[in-house]
């Protein structure tokens, strides 16, 4: 009996030790894949999908257009870069000064806790993991992020960023966005427009694009300056970005 337990066990050992390379090879596969093709759909889109239809809702569709960088407004890049992350054209994935400020903030507030995540982990969650707050998850966002570094470029990190980000129920990509809320091209957006739908970014199931509150309007405005200090659609030319 015990050498049968100790045989199953070493079995079950190898095949969770084999499933984790499989996914690992599967998750390389995908950043070297899309390091080049459009991307059809994300992680996060797959997980909201299942969830409508386990949840009995059959007329929720999770929609995203890709659209290439030459078709995306050079101020809706700007905007992200200014509401999420302003160091985006020099790290390397990972922020470990906003890192570091997050923490120090949190520790005194701790009803209005504050992300660090840079625009490049964002991207590697919202593709290849899952949404929530874990360590396991954090852990894994880490690595995938450098990985990905090293393989994209900051204007294709950005590109696909802009292209599976939520902005509404149902709602991925920026192209699927300008559409629903502007009826026009993400090619077509303005500063303001580019900036709204930025100030959404950190929840927009809470937040609405298409009904803003006096909070979303605030931090609009604030992001319109900070495009401003970067130095506008010449901070995208002078990185390579747009």
């Amino acid at each position: 009996m015990t050498k049968r337990r100790f045989t199953l066990f070493g079995r079950l050992k190898r095949l969770f030790w084999r499933g984790i390379v499989a996914i690992c090879a599967v998750w390389l596969s995908g950043i070297v894949l899309f390091s080049l093709v459009p991307v059809p759909f994300s992680a996060v889109m797959v997980e909201r999908q299942v969830s409508a239809w386990l949840d009995g809702d059959f007329s929720y569709r999770a929609h995203s257009d890709w659209v290439s960088m030459d078709n995306i407004s050079p101020w809706m890049g700007l905007a992200v870069i200014a509401a999420e992350d302003q160091k985006f054209p020099d790290h390397w994935g990972i922020d470990f000064g906003a890192i570091k400020k997050a923490l120090a903030h949190n520790e005194r507030n701790e009803t209005h806790l504050r992300g660090a995540s840079t625009i490049s982990q964002q991207t590697v969650k919202n593709l290849l993991l899952w949404d929530g707050r874990s360590w396991v998850r954090k852990v894994l966002e880490a690595g995938l992020t450098l990985v990905t570094e090293a393989v994209w470029s900051k204007q294709r990190i950005l590109t696909v960023y802009l292209n599976i980000a939520e902005f509404g129920e149902g709602i991925f990509g920026v192209e699927a966005a300008a559409r629903h809320y502007f009826n026009k091209s993400a090619h077509q957006l303005t500063p303001a427009e580019a900036a709204l739908l930025a100030a959404v970014l950190p929840n927009p199931i809470r937040f609405k694009a298409n009904a803003p509150s006096g909070y979303i309007l605030q931090r609009q405005q604030w992001i319109l300056r900070q495009m401003r200090q970067l130095g506008g659609t010449s901070f995208m030319r002078l990185h390579n970005l747009d």
